[in-house]
């Protein structure tokens, strides 16, 4: 684990999901943020934001630039493991009892049909709708039982930042166990609804994903592009004085 930019990565595809495995077993409790441009640029203008991210077991790198940019400092090597690739890796080891939170009963229907493809048992879990509001104004002891009733290992939570980091750090406290793993758009991805998909491979090899999210939802991802442009230089501004320090 290394922290650039403000957040605490674990960028080694392996060690997070066995650091996941160890936290179940444990029957311990805590939350996966997986964070991509919009949480990199909240971390850096928010500090209890970067309070909030910073409380989880570790964050892996759902931006393509990221590594990039790790390269340009500091000459090491990573790659992204984003939300969607790592969804995929944890349900395909059908191993785990999982909870899918937030989205609509809709949306979140669709999802439950495309995974049941992937694992039959994914048709006895629960899958729990949320109200759309901000991240304070949840009932979070009634979520929480709602999770504690359910016994999951696994809670997917599918708010988007920065809500979903908020939510995961309030919610975290009155859980019995289990590990929240915020995945944005992945429930989006994986139901079917409105055709929304992850970009094709080659623009993400190009690092243009972005251009495709904003050809998808341009409305939503309109704003939060012109946030990433113009915080980025003064992020990677003080990555270099910090490297400079070192």
């Amino acid at each position: 684990m290394n922290e650039y930019f403000g957040i605490r990565y674990e960028f080694d595809k392996k060690e997070v999901i066995r650091s996941i495995d160890k936290v179940v077993n444990n029957n311990g409790k805590g939350f996966v943020c997986v964070a991509d441009g919009v949480v990199l640029s909240n971390v850096n203008k928010d500090l209890k934001y970067h309070s909030e991210v910073n409380n989880s077991i570790f964050s892996v790198c759902d931006s393509g630039w990221v590594p990039l940019y790790i390269r340009l400092i500091y000459g090491s090597r990573y790659t992204q493991y984003c939300g969607s690739e790592l969804f995929a890796d944890i349900v395909g080891q059908r191993k785990y009892n999982m909870m899918f939170v937030g989205a609509t009963d809709g949306l979140l229907h669709s999802l439950q049909q495309q995974l049941i493809s992937y694992d039959s048992a994914i048709a006895q879990m629960k899958f729990l709708s949320l109200p759309f509001c901000n991240a304070d104004e949840f009932n979070f002891s009634e979520i929480a039982d709602q999770i504690n009733s359910a016994k999951p290992h696994i809670i997917w939570i599918g708010l988007g930042a920065p809500k979903q980091e908020r939510f995961m750090n309030r919610l975290l406290p009155m859980l019995d166990r289990g590990v929240l793993i915020g995945v944005g758009a992945v429930f989006k991805f994986y139901s079917g609804i409105d055709q929304l998909k992850r970009a094709p491979e080659w623009m993400v090899t190009l690092k243009i994903e972005w251009l495709y999210r904003l050809m998808s939802e341009p409305d939503k991802q309109f704003k939060r592009i012109i946030q990433i442009i113009f915080t980025t230089p003064f992020i990677l501004f003080n990555e270099y004085k910090k490297r400079k320090l070192c």
